[in-house]
């Protein structure tokens, strides 16, 4: 399965049926999402002018802060999983921001010609169909395709925030959220060993409190009994929210599939996605080709001096 580019040089891949690319304008669907964004999200062209207008004022302030406070699709990352207010966005982008200055060594660089071990070995993944909720879906095999050795868990963590860092910038996204399933078939200790409570404490941080994203659900199959000793290194830091939206599915893909629709699931997840499966390296190559988007996107945050304000 090979990466095929559009007529304007968008790449996409087909999966059956289903095109998948990144979708950085709304779908054919868009009245439906602009229903959903409107109950769920307070989103209407009034709320979204005024937002938009107090988020720039807030931003100016913070002078410290680089970002492109003129682009709206920037803006509307942050705005759009804090119901636009303005005051959230704030300390959303700020806490975003803070989190990738104090944490240099999972966060420099975030690039795909620098993040690659991920990918070539399948085991972060954001490349199939949405859910029946329009929802993104991220795939992440902790287990028998994982070997610490080859690629360390600084670069499996780098690699899931390069990946949710090109499905921010998707409307449909942004609006309809993410799910994620972990798929632990193969877990052993060499896995458990890599993981210490600081580690689950500053991952739990940047879902919980920076990355500008809505996680609707997060489902764990295939875990063998030892999975609870790596659960229980997490659990402290889970907030109530998180904590209510973790599913177990154990062996059990009927129990998955009563949260996602079979179609959309692989065939040894007891979906209906037909073989072969798209390979990580062939998602890589797709994010390759927005270098200079992640370029752009590494290039913002903190700095002592702003000459774009």
């Amino acid at each position: 399965m090979e990466l095929q580019y559009g007529a304007d040089g968008t790449p996409f891949v087909m999966w059956g049926e289903n095109r998948i690319q990144l979708e950085v304008k709304l779908n054919c669907e868009e009245a439906v999402l602009r229903e959903k964004a409107k109950k769920e999200l307070r989103e209407t062209p009034e709320i979204v002018e005024q937002a938009l207008r107090e988020f720039r004022k807030l931003l100016k302030n913070n002078t410290s802060l680089y970002v492109p406070i003129e682009k709206d699709e920037f803006l509307m990352k942050f705005l759009r999983p804090c119901k636009f207010y303005p005051e959230s966005a704030l300390k959303k982008i700020e806490a975003y921001y803070e989190f990738k200055q104090a944490n240099p060594d999972y966060c420099h660089d975030l690039l795909p010609s620098v993040i690659r071990s991920p990918y070539q070995h399948s085991i972060v993944s954001i490349l199939a169909p949405r859910d029946q909720h329009g929802r993104r879906i991220v795939l992440v095999e902790s287990g028998e395709r994982w070997n610490p050795q080859d690629v360390p868990l600084t670069d499996v963590f780098r690699g899931i925030q390069m990946g949710l860092e090109s499905a921010m910038v998707e409307p449909q996204t942004q609006i309809c959220g993410i799910i994620s399933i972990f798929d632990m078939k193969g877990l052993s200790f060499k896995h458990i060993m890599q993981f210490t409570p600081s580690y689950a404490k500053m991952v739990l941080e940047w879902i919980q409190e920076c990355v500008p994203i809505r996680v609707k659900a997060v489902h764990v199959i295939n875990q063998p009994y030892i999975f609870n000793m790596l659960f229980a290194i997490f659990k402290p830091f889970m907030r109530e929210k998180l904590r209510s939206r973790v599913y177990f599915h154990g062996t059990n893909m009927e129990s998955l599939m009563k949260h996602v629709d079979p179609k959309v699931l692989r065939k040894r997840h007891g979906g209906l996605l037909p073989d072969p499966e798209i390979s990580g390296d062939v998602l890589w190559k797709m994010l390759h080709h927005y270098e200079e988007d992640f370029k752009l996107a590494d290039s913002y945050g903190y700095t002592k001096i702003n000459n774009n304000k």
